[in-house]
């Protein structure tokens, strides 16, 4: 069981209907602790939220891609024809084809994207990391690795990953599992992963700072239209923000203050506030559109953020 805290309520009519739990951890500038809520020693799985250290390892070892397919590889992309066409565009570019893909099948994740598509079979190109597992593919080619077996832990790219992830954390990887697109995945603590991505975003390293750039400045590729992330990153200069499933988040500005949450629930109901609620914290106030409760056609109440 997490030890956690109440991060934000959904209230009906003035009374705390239900409340979403999880922890929190707030870094100033400095990455000294700016704010924390629940122990933020608890070790999660960060899902997609360290797409940028897989990238950043693609990168370290030889991954040369423009900024539109860097943002690519560090997606959770709705599925839009731009993402689909970016992918097989970096599997084109070491001579591969979409067969190659490993990624497991899924409808666009997108909602207008997979109303669009219907009832047609899922595929690997349309799952939303297939732009991840493209570079990934690039990556093995580039280094003369094997490619079909890019995915299993013990791979040259694999163990590069996990040793990025461990540079960039200060902590070591003690559990590997396996993330819904198939790619290993790595425990880290919530304090871990918010020093990560602080230290990301602020490192001089030339390949971080292509990765995180890329991100900031095609924010559409990452996520896609009307994504929370994506909008975020539009609207908030020097911000990087990434989601992942089971309700984790990470954000950073580009003077190195960074949040990291999960909610206990893995329930999304709350992001937006939770996000706002963070941002405002550090005197960046955008505007949002309230959470509405409804009672029959009334707007009786909201969700609102206790951090």
């Amino acid at each position: 069981m997490f030890n956690d805290a109440v991060l934000a309520e959904y209230v009906r009519d003035g009374i705390v209907e239900s409340e979403h739990r999880g922890i929190l951890a707030m870094l100033n500038a400095d990455g000294t602790i700016f704010k924390s809520l629940g122990d933020i020693e608890t070790k999660i799985y960060p899902r997609s939220t360290v797409k940028c250290a897989q990238a950043s390892a693609m990168v370290r070892h030889g991954l040369k891609l423009e900024p539109r397919l860097l943002a690519l590889a560090q997606a959770s992309h709705s599925g839009a024809a731009m993402h689909l066409d970016g992918a097989r565009e970096i599997l084109a570019s070491v001579g591969l084809d979409e067969s190659a893909l490993q990624c497991s099948l899924d409808r666009p994740l997108g909602d207008t994207e997979r109303r669009a598509w219907g009832d047609a079979a899922p595929t690997r190109i349309t799952m939303n990391c297939s732009g991840k597992h493209a570079a990934m593919i690039a990556t093995c080619v580039i280094n003369n690795w094997p490619v079909d077996s890019y995915l299993e832990q013990s791979h040259p790219l694999q163990v590069a990953i996990k040793a990025e992830l461990e540079e960039l954390a200060g902590e070591k990887i003690t559990v590997t599992s396996t993330d819904g697109c198939g790619a290993p995945l790595f425990l880290i603590s919530v304090i871990g992963l918010a020093r990560a991505i602080r230290n990301v975003t602020i490192s001089a390293d030339p390949v971080h700072k292509s990765v995180i750039d890329a991100a900031r400045s095609v924010p559409e590729m990452v996520g896609g239209t009307g994504r929370h992330n994506t909008e975020m990153m539009q609207e908030v200069p020097g911000l990087f923000m990434k989601d992942g499933a089971e309700a984790v988040n990470v954000c950073s500005l580009s003077d190195g203050r960074t949040f990291v949450f999960k909610v206990s629930d893995g329930s999304l109901r709350a992001f937006r506030t939770i996000v706002h609620a963070c941002l405002k914290d550090y005197g960046i106030d955008i505007k949002l559109e309230p959470e509405k409760v409804m009672g029959g056609p009334r707007v009786i109440g909201t969700i609102r953020a206790t951090i």
